[in-house]
């Protein structure tokens, strides 16, 4: 089979070089029982090569089963994984088969990896070790033959050096890995895409494909993608919704960007936000930014009205010099990209790089509900 065969037949789109390159690996790999991990940004497509590494493997005719680590909480997070004896908890009312169980011959893709709590990456290990593991609430050892194929949108030799995930897991899962780039950075896949995507929800809801205007075309050529594949997909699908006249130009999706400012000399949209940086400094930074934007606008009002302008006492007699401690900044980005998207959860985690279940946590952890 060839590259190009191969995307046809598992749906990867994409004429550019790097995902030429990542399907002849995916092909390589395929075959093996080899663990892969799969990085790179929300909604650049992992689950797509998951699926065809699975579907092009001996495995090809067992399932594949798909677990969303972030999306589980914790609590039953074991249950869901490994299973449970009837009676081994309040509510355990009867035997339930775990995702491992379920995926047995075939192949296991845990999205999200680096969600999984320590406790729970303990026994995920052993289980790929000795291709064994335990019920909950059970005395005895249940064998399965099952592939694990992992992914995640965080660095996760970062994620270990934090002690947030395990060394020995890490490598364990990391035997082949694939990244896949973001969408700004293979921008001629982009055509591709939209056409696909109009096509299909054209099909979808039996009607005529929609026109698209060059400047359509333009206007979503240069722009960034934060969301990636994904984005663009819902995008296109939201403008052909919206449209009333069936036919689509850059006023169809200039509402439906992320974020943007336009530029005289060109008037396309340019992403502003930098997903290269650590979610930390991105906090600390952002923060940084409200404050320095407020002690101007404090300075720009005192200076109109000939009165003093201190910002000693904008802190309460603080020491501007003081250090601030991380999580009172922490606290404020959270404010501000919530303010922000208007209280938008999924899109302020996203500005923040963190996962919404995360931010979640840290809105009730720090009383912002």
């Amino acid at each position: 089979m060839t590259v190009s065969e191969f995307q046809k037949k598992f749906n990867i789109v994409g004429k550019s070089k790097e995902i030429k390159d990542l399907v002849d690996i995916a092909m390589q790999v395929a075959q093996s029982g080899i663990s892969v991990l799969l990085t790179g940004e929300s909604g650049t497509g992992k689950e797509v090569f998951a699926r065809a590494i699975h579907g092009s493997s001996h495995r090809a005719n067992k399932e594949l089963v798909s677990v969303n680590c972030g999306a589980i909480p914790e609590t039953l997070l074991e249950s869901e994984l490994f299973g449970h004896k009837k009676g081994s908890y309040t509510g355990a009312h009867e035997d339930r088969k775990g995702y491992f169980e379920i995926a047995d011959g075939g192949t296991l893709f845990l999205d999200e990896i680096a969600e999984l709590p320590l406790t729970t990456q303990v026994k995920l290990l052993r289980v790929l070790e000795t291709k064994e593991f335990m019920r909950i609430g059970s005395e005895t050892l249940t064998k399965v033959d099952v592939r694990i194929i992992t992914a995640t949108n965080k660095d996760l030799q970062r994620e270990v050096d934090a002690r947030r995930f395990r060394n020995d897991l890490y490598f364990r899962l990391k035997a082949v890995t694939l990244t896949i780039p973001p969408l700004r950075n293979r921008k001629e896949d982009i055509i591709e895409l939209i056409h696909l995507f109009l096509n299909n929800y054209a099909n979808q809801n039996k009607m005529t494909p929609p026109e698209i205007s060059e400047d359509g075309i333009d206007i979503l050529y240069n722009y960034s993608f934060p969301g990636n594949v994904r984005e663009l997909k819902n995008i296109i699908e939201t403008a052909i919704a919206l449209s009333k006249s069936g036919k689509l130009d850059r006023n169809s999706f200039i509402p439906l960007f992320t974020n943007f400012e336009n530029h005289d000399d060109r008037n396309l949209p340019v992403f502003l936000q930098k997903p290269s940086e650590s979610v930390d400094r991105e906090l600390i930074f952002r923060a940084l930014l409200e404050i320095k934007k407020d002690l101007l606008e404090l300075k720009s009002f005192a200076e109109k009205n000939n009165t003093e302008f201190s910002p000693l006492n904008n802190f309460h007699s603080q020491d501007i010099n003081e250090i601030i401690p991380l999580e009172t900044l922490e606290k404020q980005a959270i404010i501000n990209a919530l303010n922000f998207t208007k209280n938008n959860k999924r899109k302020a985690a996203m500005l923040l790089k963190i996962n919404e279940r995360t931010l979640y946590r840290k809105i009730k952890d720090y009383d912002l509900s």
